[in-house]
C-alpha cells in the first residue's frame, strides 16, 4: 500500500525535486494508513504487556520497596515493624489495576521506538534519502532515551518525592499507603519521564529534516517553557507538589540542553 504525505525538500536536496517514492494519495487512504500504523503500535504494546503481566506482582514489589521502607516478607505490619510501608488495598480492583499498570509500563517503553518507526514508515515515500537516515537512526535512539527517562525517574525523582513525603508526614501522622494511588503515581512518573526524554530526539530530528531551525526555537523559548510548565502541572498528579516542579524543570533542561548542544556543534 502506498504510504505517507508529501513533504518539502531540505536545503541539502536540489530545488524543485521530489522524493523518488512520493505519490499523491486520497485523504481517506492517508487516514487508513495512519490508523493501521497506530494499530500496530497498540498491538505491540498489548503483546509486551501481556508477556510481562504474569510477573507483575514481582515487578510491583520491586518498584514499591525501591522507594519505601519494608519488604514483602514483613507485610502486613506487626508491632515491631511499624516503619514498613506496606501497600493497602481499599477497593476490589486496586490489585488488578496495579498489575495492569506495571505490565503497561513495560509495553509503553517498547512502544515508543516502535511509534517512531511507524511514523517513519508512514512518511517514508515523502522523505529524501538523508531524511530517511535521520529518521531510522531515531528508532534505537528513542528506546535508549526512554530507558534513560525511566532510570531518571526511578533513581532520582521518585526517591526524592517519597523521602520528602515521609519526612514531613511521619512526625505528625500515621501513613497508610494505598496500593492504587501510590503505585499509580510511581508508574505514571516513570512512563511520563520515558516520554519527556524524547524531547531532544524530536528537536534534533525536526532541525535535521529542515522542519524548523535552532534560531526559531531559541527565539520562542519562553513559549516552550510555558507549555512545558503547563503540561507538567496538568499531567503530574502528586500530592507533595514536587513532581510537577521536577517534571517541568526536566523538560526545560532537556530543551535548553539540546539547543546548547546544537549551537556548540554548529547544527541548525
Amino acid at each position: 500500500m502506498a504510504e505517507s504525505t508529501e513533504t518539502s525538500g531540505t536545503a541539502s536536496e536540489p530545488a524543485g525535486t521530489a522524493p523518488i517514492d512520493d505519490s499523491e494519495m486520497p485523504l481517506a487512504d492517508h487516514i487508513e494508513e495512519m490508523v493501521k500504523r497506530l494499530g500496530i503500535v497498540l498491538v505491540a504494546m498489548g503483546v509486551v504487556s501481556g508477556v510481562v503481566f504474569p510477573f507483575a506482582d514481582d515487578l510491583i514489589n520491586f518498584i514499591w520497596y525501591a522507594f519505601l521502607p519494608g519488604s514483602p516478607s514483613v507485610c502486613p505490619v506487626t508491632a515491631d515493624q511499624a516503619s514498613a510501608a506496606c501497600p493497602y488495598v481499599y477497593d476490589p480492583l486496586s490489585l488488578i489495576l496495579a498489575r495492569l499498570k506495571a505490565a503497561s509500563l513495560a509495553g509503553f517503553v517498547v512502544a515508543l521506538p516502535l511509534f517512531v518507526y511507524q511514523t517513519y514508515r508512514f512518511m517514508r515515500p515523502g522523505l529524501y534519502e538523508n531524511e530517511r537516515r535521520y529518521y531510522l537512526a531515531a528508532v534505537p535512539t528513542s528506546l535508549v532515551l526512554a530507558l534513560i527517562g525511566v532510570a531518571f525517574a526511578f533513581f532520582l525523582v521518585l526517591p526524592v518525592i517519597f523521602n520528602y513525603f515521609l519526612g514531613y508526614s511521619r512526625p505528625v501522622a500515621e501513613i497508610a499507603f494505598g496500593l492504587g494511588d501510590t503505585f499509580g503515581l510511581m508508574t505514571l512518573l516513570m512512563g511520563f519521564f520515558a516520554l519527556v526524554f524524547q524531547i531532544p530526539l524530536f528537536v534534533m530530528l525536526a532541525i535535521m529534516m529542515g522542519i524548523t531551525t535552532r534560531a526559531w526555537l531559541t527565539s520562542r523559548r519562553l513559549y516552550f517553557w510555558g507549555g512545558f510548565a503547563g503540561i507538567a502541572f496538568l499531567f503530574s498528579p502528586d500530592p507533595t507538589g514536587m513532581a510537577p516542579v521536577i517534571v517541568g524543570a526536566t523538560m526545560i533542561g532537556l530543551f535548553e540542553g539540546t539547543l546548547l548542544l546544537l549551537r556548540w556543534t554548529g547544527r541548525g
